[in-house]
């Protein structure tokens, strides 16, 4: 296929000469061309096509175009987070209050939370990565705008309680839930207050992602006490948690698809390692040393005792075995 023309390439107001027999995009029928812009990536469409002429930039605010709102940020040639920033809201804009789904990588701030908030009233999904300079009062802020929100993925940032709190209390039907962080090994620091505000205000989850979360024990059973109608939980890499005995039990009987601490991240896009903390490590070490009898989480559920699922590549157990004479209280 011949490729788009670029915005140098003509003015506003005229055409391109073209040699003999090739086709001119410029005189494509609009409903062509606005079939065409949908396969474009949102920065493509306001960045290039929205340039090119006249007729492209009437057709480029098509409404239609932006029910979704894909924006990575993936170092092209825009100059600026803040450019991005613009591009978004514009594209925000131009959806009229359509939007259903916005994707924003590696920029934003409250200010643009706040646009999306004020101007996307139907939105059902947001995803945050890396939005770093999004605060938690800015999250707190908009969460009451946000109530038809069924999907929700913060992955790479540190909140407080109080967003997540907010969250959960404003939007009620939230089905999904992603909230990831990098991995971490050592030091065995436990902290279940964010466990603890999702069981508290999330009851409807459906699907939740903790990957890399410190929560212990006690914050996963507040989950699975507060959250009853979980299908599908991601614990990867949540390191502070042992799923032998009655916890391993009930994850077994409640959740239909698990992936566990130590299961594989290869499907997890970012970067999950092992952090050792402070003071020396010693490689002989051995790593499973927090379970006293030299099993882990992989000894106790292999791969041979569950299935995967498409949707967070979860496990569905079909078959765990328990010995009726161990003592499932002596772990907890």
């Amino acid at each position: 296929m011949q490729s788009l023309p670029s915005s140098s390439s003509s003015s506003s107001n005229s055409k391109p000469i073209i040699d003999s027999g090739e086709r001119n995009w410029l005189d494509l029928p609009s409903d062509v061309v606005l079939t065409i812009f949908r396969k474009l990536h949102t920065i493509d469409l306001l960045h290039r096509a929205h340039n090119v002429c006249t007729t492209w930039r009437k057709i480029s605010k098509d409404p239609f175009l932006y029910h979704t709102i894909d924006m990575p940020n993936i170092g092209t040639d825009l100059s600026s987070d803040f450019y991005l920033e613009i591009l978004c809201q514009r594209a925000v804009d131009y959806s009229s209050g359509q939007a259903t789904d916005i994707n924003i990588e590696y920029f934003g701030t409250d200010d643009l939370l706040r646009h999306i908030a004020d101007s996307a009233n139907h939105l059902q999904r947001l995803r945050l990565l890396g939005c770093y300079n999004v605060t938690d009062e800015g999250l707190c802020e908009v969460a009451g705008k946000l109530s038809h929100l069924e999907e929700l993925d913060i992955t790479i940032h540190s909140l407080s309680n109080d967003p997540l709190e907010a969250i959960g209390r404003c939007c009620p039907q939230l089905k999904t839930f992603k909230f990831n962080i990098e991995g971490f090994r050592r030091p065995r620091m436990e902290f279940d207050d964010e466990a603890f505000s999702i069981a508290k205000t999330m009851p409807g989850l459906r699907h939740l992602m903790l990957v890399g979360n410190k929560m212990s024990k006690d914050g996963l059973r507040a989950i699975l006490d507060g959250c009853p109608h979980l299908e599908s939980l991601d614990i990867r890499q949540c390191f502070n948690l042992s799923l032998r005995g009655s916890l391993g039990k009930r994850c077994r009987e409640q959740i239909k698809y698990l992936r566990l601490p130590y299961d594989a991240t290869d499907d997890y896009p970012f970067r999950v390692e092992l952090h050792y903390g402070y003071g020396s490590h010693d490689e002989d070490e051995d790593e499973d040393e927090d379970y006293p009898s030299g099993i882990s989480d992989i000894d106790l559920l292999s791969d041979n005792d569950y299935d995967y699922d498409e949707f967070l590549g979860g496990s569905e157990f079909s078959e765990y075995d328990y010995d009726d004479d161990y003592d499932y209280d002596d772990d907890f």
